[in-house]
């Protein structure tokens, strides 16, 4: 039976950042700097992901303004010499620089991680390669490679992954380094409904799926009744009902009108359906899929 994933009345909503790097590898911001620019601007979390860098190997700030909660971003290719970037999320021991990516990938399953595929598009994975691993989720939105080259959309990638397993996770990020080459932050972010912001807590709730990934609008109330969706939103221009290949309906309006609401009723033969709102400036947010599907089941 499949469950409707979002109550916007139970937990808290806790905003966060899923790929984080500090002057521990090759960021140009210390724990306490990133800390202090990030709790300013309204995030009670961010993953630290560092490369190749276990909690074990690095020190944290016990005095921090947020919550630091551990992570891992991996790097290399796999045995047919495809780069991948993968970012796992939770805590790990014993994954060190000199293991295979793929080694790397097990230990963290095995730990009981998620492993998110971080920016398919600049790491110029094609959809079919990044299917055989049977990633948790993936970056539809990576803030750094967007400014970098224009290749921070992972969309089509999640559409390919979500025909294959309708419950993979879409994540907006900023992979923050802030150095001089790379000075973007604050522009892809996700936005989590858990009962505390402990790092059990936020890691329960993104494997659940009960979080939002925006660039900017935001959701503020989901509910299903009598086979409908409904749904509100800050002001955006569009709100979208998205279904397998061409499938999908929306409302909004090229004059300038706003919108904040709006509903929808999913055919019962989509295998997944999510939705999309985008804003006057073109930001976009996504849902995960509106429901948890077990494996084969359509909505």
């Amino acid at each position: 039976m499949s469950l409707f994933r979002y109550s916007f009345n139970n937990g808290k909503w806790f905003k966060g950042n899923t790929h984080t790097h500090t002057t521990v590898s090759d960021g140009g911001k210390s724990y306490s700097e990133l800390a202090e620019m990030y709790a300013k601007e309204g995030y009670a979390f961010l993953f630290r992901t560092d490369h190749w860098l276990c909690p074990e190997n690095v020190i944290d700030d016990k005095n921090s303004p947020l919550l630091w909660i551990d992570g891992i971003e991996l790097d290399g290719d796999n045995p047919a010499g495809i780069l991948y970037h993968v970012v796992g999320l939770g805590k790990f021991n014993g994954i060190k620089p000199e293991m295979k990516l793929v080694d790397a990938m097990e230990s963290i399953r095995q730990q009981g991680g998620l492993l998110i595929l971080a920016h398919p598009l600049w790491s110029g994975n094609r959809q079919d390669e990044i299917l055989q691993w049977n990633f948790d989720g993936v970056e539809v939105y990576n803030h750094v490679c967007q400014w970098l080259n224009g290749k921070g959309w992972g969309v089509a990638h999640w559409h390919s992954m979500l025909e294959q397993n309708p419950n993979t996770l879409a994540i907006a990020a900023d992979d923050v380094h802030l150095r001089v080459t790379e000075p973007g932050w604050k522009g892809g972010w996700i936005m989590v409904n858990a009962a505390e912001c402990t790092p059990q807590s936020i890691i329960h709730a993104i494997r659940r799926g009960t979080f939002y990934a925006t660039q900017g609008p935001l959701f503020e109330q989901i509910t299903c009744e009598d086979g409908q969706i409904h749904v509100q939103t800050t002001p955006v221009q569009f709100i979208r009902l998205v279904g397998p290949a061409w499938n999908g309906t929306r409302v909004g309006s090229f004059d300038g009108k706003l919108y904040t609401q709006a509903s929808f009723t999913i055919p019962k033969d989509w295998k997944y359906a999510y939705l999309e709102i985008e804003d006057p400036c073109g930001r976009h947010a996504w849902t995960n899929t509106l429901w948890v599907s077990e494996p084969g089941e359509r909505v």
